[in-house]
Order: C-alpha cells, then structure tokens, then sequence
C-alpha cells in the first residue's frame, strides 16, 4: 500500500492543475520501537489440568508425575500390632494373649447383676455384639481401651492385679 503525503503547498498545485501530486522523494522510516509481549506463567492449579498434560506429553516437553501415597482415599491406616515385640521376640509364631478366665467370669457376672444382655453391653459401650462374645467366651486378644469402657459400664475392675 503506497501512502502519499502532502504538503500545503502541494494541495494548493493540485487544486490548480490538472497534473497529478508528485510522491514524496524522501525516506520512508519507522520511529516507533517494537513492543514485546510475555506471557505470564501458568498457575500451579492450570498446569495440573489434565488437558494442558497432555498437551505437554504431545509436544514433547517434560512432564513431572508425583504419586501420593494414600491420596484421596478414605481408608483408616492399621494402627501397630498389638503385641508387635512379643512377636518380634519369637523365633515362631507365638500364640497371643487371651482374656483370662477370671476376667471372662467378672465380665458375666457384672453384666448379669446388671441385668443387661451382650447387646445391650455392646451398645453401652460402643462396640460390636461380637467384641462382647469374644471378651466372655476368652477368645478376644485384651484390649485396654475396650477393657476401661466395660469398667467404667459395668463398674468393676478388669485390669490389673487387686479386684474391686
């Protein structure tokens, strides 16, 4: 595209004659500076997308994979083994720790003089029906935590060496 520019003067001939402007004869020049554009950085949130990784693994650029261990998921994580040492110490598989009979008899008694039923134990005290069968048929490893709670329910003492 050709541009042509005139002067005061030139406008004045053109008027006057039927001849056509002349071009300016001088230097065509730019006197502005060029204007550079950056980008900004993608976010952190925008970079996990999954469409801008595969747009990354297309092109061919570098892509970083993290896997988290347990992420997002809601499963309880098993607590220690009860008596871990014990079985550690052990050249075999040693039997664990049952209820002892004494406390099974207690367990049955305090609930009977209470006259409440395995269920209604259970439920008094936050647990399973099958967590009280097995405390008094001595099938249930002893746990403390559960032992406290039939203490506290039932008010006798299951732990330790002096009876109530």
């Amino acid at each position: 595209m050709n541009y042509i520019l005139f002067d005061q003067s030139s406008t004045s001939h053109l008027h006057s004659s039927s001849t056509m402007p002349t071009r300016f004869g001088g230097a065509v020049t730019q006197d502005w500076e060029p204007v550079v554009l950056h980008k900004s950085k993608p976010k952190a949130q925008d970079l996990r997308d999954p469409k801008a990784v595969n747009r990354a693994l297309r092109s061919g650029a570098p892509v970083q994979t993290i896997k988290k261990f347990d992420a997002g998921s809601n499963k309880k994580t098993a607590g220690p083994v009860v008596n871990a040492r014990k079985l550690d110490e052990g050249t075999e598989p040693a039997a664990l720790d049952r209820v002892p009979t004494d406390v099974r008899q207690t367990i049955q008694k305090a609930r009977l003089e209470k006259k409440l039923s395995q269920a209604e134990l259970a439920k008094l005290i936050n647990e399973q029906l099958k967590v009280v069968q097995e405390y008094e048929n001595g099938k249930a490893v002893p746990n403390q935590a559960v032992l406290a709670k039939m203490e506290r329910v039932l008010g006798v003492k299951l732990r330790g060496k002096s009876g109530k």
